[in-house]
């Protein structure tokens, strides 16, 4: 019995499962994933296509069935299933996914809808006309060939391909530990930078990329900034940003609408048009009305229509923001070079694709020059037997069979009074000799030795080649073959004359198949940014009493006379009112400061200009705000500078001082600008220089000036220090930076106001109670703004049922601090001021 215990063998588990793993590893890498840098294919599409090449499936021949040709595909090269060839074949067929598809179908082979291709029982294929170029010549031994996986047949291990098929149409596919995603690119360009290497071997990277603008995708779009481009063209890694082709379109109702004709690639259409819809849904996305897709034959059109009033370039740019509209690109150029993985830049790719055809050009020469000689090898043997044509004839007439005639034919020195001319005009007499053939043979002195070869080409002439004009087309032939076998000798023997084969092919190519860019290229990256989309206007900005937000345009509002009655502002409910106006450029951005000592930042384009009787958009949709909490103070900053202060005052007095930059860095919750006693509410701010005078007055009509030096700079939580001494029952509704040569317009609740000169205020400390500044009498009642103006200014007053009434300051006296002022406005029954905002921009009366 034998022993088997001696066959075991002891190995260590953990060096089996790491060679073990490494083995299927690099199985996954070389058979499956990753593309060879030749010929841009993975094995399964090599053997599609040659599969398709035997079966002379090509683009000038009928269309087969997809079944058959998978048959073919799985039955003799392809180890794997069905439904694995068939999608790989579907993929190639499809004009969004390939740049350059390799396989024309008829028949339903998918959409960008992502709707799945047909059985393939019901849809027919062939190549189209690029993949001929990819399978040229190679039946002339110009690539290396492998058995399949049972040996009985052999497989192209690289196509011999005349296109740089790896870049123009891409690659993508994850193995064990790496992955690689290579975008399309357009083939003029590609083919442009080819022929470039080859005439300048010595170019740099930096060449290359005045030609190579960028990838090139099947379904167009926008690649937005070159340096991610730049990057990957020179490591083989980088980052590219593309983004879908979109206008505006006007439709009925004064509506706009974003219609998107191109989209990036690889994006489901559908699906993207599905999550646009479940984001406005879900209130992630505003001002979205309806969304359609009017997609056909001819191209993609999906149109999002808005709601009225709304801005178009700020819902495009959520919709960047939020959706597949914008997509990231991620270029990872790893493919197999010598059999092995590697990370190759832009260089090394054409470098590895023009060695490649050197090397299938240089393979074909050899197969055509082993022809071209075999062939006037036998060419030169019938000029022979055809000039002595009588004797070979009675040669064979008397030989016993063909095995004795061609003994004869090659025993005897025949004459060479024909083909020696000919040899003459050549400098090599062996010049047809094939390889291998033994000496003695061919043109000796005088004469001539036939060898079996020619012997045999000879006893199998026609009579009717032996006509005078046929003997003519044998030495035509035959001066063609010398030409032929000159012509791929100096191929062989001389670099130059092979690197102008390899670029004449590629030309051809080029003029054959290169076409117009698709995808369009910003140098910049466009980073979504609204304001840079947004024109500059001014706009009223109001927020009522119950928070409330809108914008409007600022022609809204016509100039009126003074004591006019005033037009409404809004069509406000439960007795809501406008409580604060502001009149502001777009491009400004707005920190908000809330009662609670909060801060928020407020882009104004952001909110859609709505009509004058629309009630607006709850504040609380706008900015993340407590229930108890309410904005009492927008101040417009165009740059955070150094040296520059946000002074704060508070409904008891209190003042703080801190510096602007400690606001630029916004959080979406909002930062703590103040520390609050209790009871206490933020009132108003103003930006500082560190030298400002600042004035702050109450409701019961006095005013104090002070110097902001008596303030020092403090944190952002912190409480402040008292800025004016008041009583109980008052409380601060106004905080100014002193205008020297403005003067101080008050307003009282009941429609009376006056102008006064701000000189008349005179300095004090900090902490003072400040002088009269509007006499709060019965008839005024209580102070309810106070605010600088300059002459031709403007001031917008707000009463609590909504009106809105502008008119010029001018029109208002200019009286000492110690009166009531004259009549401003007429209120309605019931109705008082609460606000006044004033403004320097003067419109012309409507």
């Amino acid at each position: 019995m034998q022993d088997f215990a001696k066959e075991v063998l002891s190995v260590d588990v953990k060096d089996e499962l790491k060679k073990s793993y490494l083995d299927y590893a690099m199985s996954v890498i070389i058979g499956r994933a990753l593309p060879d840098a030749r010929d841009g294919m993975k094995p399964v599409h090599r053997r599609i296509l040659y599969a398709m090449h035997k079966l002379s499936n090509t683009y000038n021949k009928p269309y087969k069935k997809s079944a058959r040709v998978v048959g073919e595909v799985i039955g003799k090269y392809h180890p794997h299933g069905d439904t694995a060839v068939y999608d790989a074949i579907v993929r190639m067929a499809q004009n969004f996914s390939l740049r350059y598809p390799l396989v024309e179908g008829q028949g339903n082979f998918g959409s960008i809808d992502g709707d799945s291709a047909a059985a393939m029982r019901y849809t027919e294929i062939r190549m189209q006309k690029i993949t001929d170029q990819i399978l040229a010549d190679i039946e002339k031994e110009t690539v290396s060939y492998s058995p399949n996986y049972d040996g009985t047949e052999d497989i192209p291990d690289v196509l011999p391909t005349r296109v740089p098929n790896l870049l123009i149409n891409g690659s993508s596919g994850i193995a064990v530990g790496m992955a690689t995603n290579i975008p399309p690119h357009n083939a003029t360009e590609i083919l442009d930078a080819c022929i470039h290497i080859l005439d300048n071997p010595s170019c740099t990277i930096e060449d290359l990329l005045k030609i190579v603008k960028g990838p090139d995708f099947p379904l167009g779009g926008i690649i937005t900034g070159i340096d991610g481009i730049e990057q990957a063209y020179r490591t083989g890694q980088g980052k590219v940003y593309t983004r879908a082709k979109t206008s505006f379109e006007q439709i009925k109702g004064g509506k706009e609408a974003i219609v998107i004709t191109e989209i990036p690639f690889m994006v489901n259409k559908a699906r993207m048009l599905e999550r646009i819809a479940e984001l406005v849904k879900e209130k992630k996305l505003e001002g979205i009305g309806e969304i359609r897709d009017e997609s056909d034959k001819d191209g993609i059109r999906a149109v999002i229509e808005l709601k009225k009033g709304e801005v178009p370039e700020v819902v495009l740019n959520n919709l960047f923001k939020n959706s597949q509209l914008e997509q990231v690109f991620g270029i990872n150029n790893v493919v197999l070079v010598d059999g092995r993985p590697k990370l190759c830049n832009l260089e090394e790719l054409l470098n590895i694709f023009l060695e490649h055809r050197k090397t299938v050009v240089t393979n074909r020469s050899l197969f055509e020059l082993r022809q071209a000689k075999e062939r006037g090898h036998v060419v030169e043997g019938l000029i022979v037997a055809i000039a002595n044509i009588d004797e070979v004839i009675n040669i064979i007439k008397k030989s016993e069979n063909v095995k004795v005639a061609s003994e004869k034919l090659c025993e005897r020195d025949w004459s060479a009074d024909t083909i020696k001319p000919l040899l003459d005009k050549v400098a090599d007499p062996d010049i047809c000799k094939p390889e291998g053939l033994e000496k003695g043979f061919g043109l000796n002195g005088k004469k001539y030795k036939l060898s079996v070869v020619q012997a045999k080409a000879i006893l199998e002439l026609r009579l009717s080649r032996l006509t005078a004009l046929e003997t003519d087309k044998l030495k035509e032939e035959y001066e063609e073959l010398i030409k032929e076998i000159k012509r791929l000798q100096e191929i062989l023997s001389t670099e130059s004359v092979l690197v102008k084969v390899v670029k004449k092919e590629l030309e051809e190519i080029k003029s054959d198949f290169g076409d117009e860019r698709r995808t369009e290229i910003i140098e910049k990256r466009l980073t979504i940014d609204d304001a840079d989309l947004i024109p500059e206007e001014e706009r009223v900005f109001t927020i009522s009493n119950n928070g409330f937000v809108k914008t409007q345009q600022l022609a809204e509002y016509r100039s009126q006379r003074r004591g006019g009655v005033g037009k409404t502002a809004s069509a406000l409910r439960d007795e809501d009112f406008i409580k604060q106006v502001l009149v502001l450029n777009t491009h400004v951005q707005v920190l908000c400061f809330t009662t609670k000592g909060k801060v928020h930042w407020l882009e104004i384009y952001k909110l859609p200009v709505m009509s004058r009787t629309a009630k607006g958009r709850p504040i609380s949709n706008v900015l993340p705000l407590e229930e108890d909490e309410r904005v009492t103070s927008f101040l417009p900053v165009d740059e955070y500078k150094d040296g520059h202060y946000i002074l704060m005052a508070t409904r008891n007095g209190v003042v703080k001082k801190t510096v602007l930059k400690a606001f630029e860095k916004k959080y979406a919750p909002g930062l703590r600008a103040i520390n609050l006693d209790d009871g206490d509410k933020l009132i108003g701010t103003v930006i500082t220089d560190g030298s400002d005078e600042i004035c702050l007055a109450s409701e019961s009509g006095k005013a104090i000036r002070f110097n902001e030096t008596d303030v020092r700079p403090m944190g952002r939580s912190t409480r402040g220090v008292k800025g004016m001494n008041i009583h109980k029952e008052d409380k601060v509704i106004s905080i100014m930076k002193v205008i020297p040569e403005a003067k101080l317009l008050t307003i009282s609740q009941n429609g009376y106001g006056k102008r006064t000169n701000i000189s008349e205020f005179s300095g004090q400390k900090r902490g003072g109670k400040g002088v009269i500044a509007l006499n709060t009498s019965q008839r005024n009642g209580k102070m309810i703004a106070a605010v600088q103006v300059i002459d031709g200014d403007e001031v917008m007053l707000i009463g609590n049922r909504g009106t809105l009434i502008r008119t010029q300051v001018d029109q208002i006296s200019v009286i000492g601090r110690n009166t009531q002022g004259v009549k401003v406005v007429s209120t309605r029954d019931e109705e008082s001021l609460v606000d006044a905002v004033g403004f320097k921009e003067t419109l012309d009366e409507e």
